[in-house]
């Protein structure tokens, strides 16, 4: 049963962060949920501050405060004159610095371990269990990731038209009276729940690379957004259940070895992939040429 939820965590955190993934990949704003990741940690904090408990509703509030707070100061930085790599850069390592004095300065007062929130340990969920009436329930992350996923997967149904012409064309989105900012801001604010939603689990630093990883390898797969959605949820689910096998086969570390699936992936996929493989286009321009 250990085996069954590790999987299902880390399955939940993919399918999650590989929906938005694929936005940020078609916005070319990939780097943001990099930025995101770790500047929400001073929110993280702060949230702890006030509440003086591990309150999952002031995580979730207090990173989606900040995730919004780190977008709206890099585009204000780009809109100065600041090149778009160089605003990340600056808003993500200031917060996340102010993140981390927060914490260390406060750790005796707040229940919050540092290497938890950056590295995560999944193998630790299924000991976490939420007890409702002296039922339980189940692991307390696979309910936190499961209704952000609800959340992720219903806002982006309900107004995928919205999201896909402001990822492909926001002057179009613009001329069609559609608000390309409040979708921006709408995107992040979901990109900073997730994020802080897997905290636990896999750790800040990692889904950057669930974000990113699986969105990317499914971006070589099609040209349809509809099936670039699809195939990162599949490339996501892969990951995790080969990774975790993987890390009990090598007794490595789990999170780890989910993201290493998903980069091995990405790299056959960049190889063979019919249309936009390395290997295709080569033998293509080997065709043309003869």
């Amino acid at each position: 049963m250990m085996d069954f939820w590790i999987i299902l965590t880390g399955t939940l955190v993919a399918a999650t962060c590989g929906i938005l993934g694929c936005f940020l990949i078609l916005r070319k704003m990939a780097m943001v949920g990099d930025a995101i990741s770790h500047s929400v940690l001073p929110g993280i904090a702060i949230a702890f501050l006030i509440g003086g408990s591990r309150d999952s509703f002031l995580m979730l509030f207090g990173a989606a405060v900040l995730g919004l707070v780190t977008v709206f100061l890099i585009q204000l930085l780009q809109r100065s004159g600041l090149q778009s790599d160089a605003s990340i850069g600056i808003v993500f390592t200031a917060l996340f610095a102010i993140g981390v004095i927060l914490i260390s300065r406060n750790a005796q007062h707040i229940d919050l371990d540092l290497d938890c929130v950056l590295f995560g340990e999944i193998a630790y969920v299924p000991w976490d269990s939420l007890i409702w009436n002296g039922y339980n329930l189940g692991p307390v992350a696979i309910w936190m990731l499961g209704v952000t996923f609800l959340i992720v997967l219903i806002t982006v149904v309900l107004f995928y038209k919205q999201f896909k012409i402001c990822a492909f064309d926001p002057a179009l989105a613009a001329a069609l009276g559609i608000p390309v900012a409040l979708f921006h801001y709408l995107l992040m604010g979901l990109v900073s729940l997730s994020t802080v939603a897997s905290f636990e689990s896999v750790g800040a630093i990692l889904v950057v690379g669930m974000l990113i990883v699986p969105a990317a390898t499914a971006y070589l797969l099609t040209d349809r957004l509809g099936l670039m959605l699809l195939y990162s949820v599949i490339i996501g689910a892969i990951s995790s259940t080969c990774g975790y096998y993987m890390a009990k086969l090598f007794d490595a570390s789990i999170a780890g070895s989910m993201i290493t699936v998903c980069g091995i992936l990405f790299v056959l996929t960049f190889l063979l992939s019919p249309s936009h493989g390395l290997i295709s286009r080569w033998m293509k321009r080997l065709a043309d040429a003869s």
